[in-house]
């Protein structure tokens, strides 16, 4: 294996066949760039997907009410749908074994000031649950708490982008802000995964909101996160229920999708999943078919050398050469061809997916790149193969017996 004169000759023979040696390498190159890429796109739309969701959890279920467009039990259509407390009552007490957290919303806007900095910022009346409902990630303070709810108090957890715009680098905790003539006292600071348009957001209890602005139980939409331990159908099978129900109660058809509509996650999820999963096996079948040609290409060219070369393996043996010496030498020229191609393969589909980078964010496809696991193993198959397609024919070519194998065309 290490012997240095085989060596020479196997790179003398490359040498002597540049032409073959280039198409052999060449054709396991592209298999292996081919591959790289393919799997690269599919890497980049799954990031895409994932970064969609990134700043609500996986198990959420958002109902929003509307105006209804079909009469039901006497009532026209164009009603306005209100949800109120009751209703979100009536969801908590149903179906606490199915719910992990759960929160009401109600959206506001409102010019907040202090001292000589002045801005309009967009607001959630909320639950303390909305936190993790939302991934919210407290810098600095607290979240809203039940004892916030249960006193209507005038507090205010503030984005960290927002904090920015009013306190610039001086502290905020503690501080307090005027919401619309209102005084409100910071007890937060808090990031989000979801971008500026997040973190420009400011947050107060929901009974604040319901006490001071409008003296009413009026919320604009309530926030579930189901049980996590329930499975992608069990989920599904839930919110299809939970909607079926709130329909029956607050009087709305079936059949009205304007009026009332139950965002669910799992469903957003399990299609996501699907989609990926017949996408995943268009690239492994197209893959698949891509390393095949690779295959077949390097066969081909190795079954052509060997035949081109069998006047001198009849030299060889008629000089005293075992068949093993020949079969080895020609197993050798052949992986070694595979693996320099299939590493440059490998190394330019890696570079340009990482000179495209978010280039192709326009077409859903986010930071491309693959598994090495999944390149390397594809690499060894096509290794494997041009051992095989090395193997085989030289085998043959060595049983040959020197007297035919010298009178070969």
């Amino acid at each position: 294996m290490f012997d240095i004169d085989r060596w020479r000759e196997i790179f003398q023979s490359m040498n002597k066949n540049k032409l073959r040696s280039v198409l052999s390498g060449f054709t396991v190159a592209f298999a292996i760039l081919l591959f790289t890429l393919l799997f690269g796109v599919v890497s980049g739309l799954r990031n895409t997907f994932s970064e969609a969701f990134v700043d609500d959890a996986a198990n959420s279920m958002f109902v929003r009410v509307w105006k209804t467009s079909k009469p039901f039990r006497g009532l026209q259509s164009g009603r306005r749908v209100q949800l109120k407390n009751k209703d979100y009552n009536y969801v908590d007490n149903k179906y606490e074994d199915k719910i992990q957290f759960m929160t009401a919303r109600i959206y506001k806007n409102f010019s907040v000031a202090y001292k000589s900095n002045q801005d309009n910022y967009r607001f959630r009346a909320v639950h303390p649950d909305h936190q993790f409902l939302e991934k919210t990630v407290m810098d600095e303070g607290r979240y809203i708490n039940q004892k916030d709810l249960k006193e209507s108090s005038k507090v205010i957890v503030i984005g960290r982008l927002v904090k920015s715009d009013l306190f610039g680098e001086k502290p905020a905790l503690g501080k307090r802000v005027n919401v619309g003539g209102i005084s409100y006292k910071v007890i937060g600071i808090f990031s989000d995964d979801g971008g500026d348009n997040e973190e420009r957001q400011c947050y107060i209890p929901v009974t604040t909101a319901q006490r001071l602005y409008g003296n009413n139980d009026y919320i604009s939409q309530i926030n579930i996160g189901y049980d996590p331990n329930l499975s992608l159908s069990q989920a599904i099978a839930f919110g299809n229920r939970l909607e079926r129900d709130l329909r029956n109660k607050m009087d709305i058809h079936p059949d009205d999708q304007s009026a009332l509509s139950v965002r669910n996650m799992a469903e957003a999820n399990q299609n996501v999943n699907m989609f990926m999963l017949v996408l995943f096996f268009i690239v492994v079948i197209v893959g698949s078919g891509t390393l095949v040609a690779g295959i077949i290409g390097i066969s081909n060219i190795m079954i052509f050398a060997i035949k081109e070369r069998t006047k001198e393996f009849g030299i060889r043996k008629a000089l005293g050469a075992q068949p093993s010496s020949i079969v080895g030498m020609v197993v050798q020229e052949s992986v070694l061809i595979t693996t320099i191609a299939g590493y440059l393969g490998l190394t330019l589909g890696t570079f340009i997916l990482d000179q495209i980078g978010n280039g192709l964010e326009d077409y859903f496809i986010k930071d491309p790149s693959v598994s090495p696991g999944i390149v390397i193993g594809a690499t060894i198959v096509l290794i494997l193969s041009g051992l095989i397609a090395g193997y085989v024919p030289a085998k043959k070519a060595s049983r040959i017996k020197p007297i035919v194998a010298l009178r070969a065309d």
